[in-house]
């Protein structure tokens, strides 16, 4: 089973990251205002960011440390 990290852009230009292992469902969840309080109270959100990773624990340390970076490196990261 695959894991994601993915990073969403809300519309007051505000990252969402977030891991899953099944992306599609989590980012339609999003979109319908069900995944998150942080992403219902923006919508709508779109998809910026996907990174495969092999393990649970590989996803949660990668999603933690791009939660860290500031918001520079983090739009640098996206290609912005």
């Amino acid at each position: 089973m695959s894991w994601f990290v993915y990073v969403l852009r809300c519309a007051d230009g505000s990252l969402y990251t977030g891991i899953t292992n099944n992306l599609r469902r989590r980012f339609a969840a999003h979109r319908a205002g069900t995944a998150s309080r942080y992403t219902r109270a923006r919508l709508p959100v779109r998809l910026v960011y996907q990174e495969r990773s092999r393990t649970r624990s590989a996803a949660l340390k990668r999603e933690a440390a791009i939660k860290r970076l500031p918001r520079a490196a983090k739009l640098k990261m996206l290609g912005r």
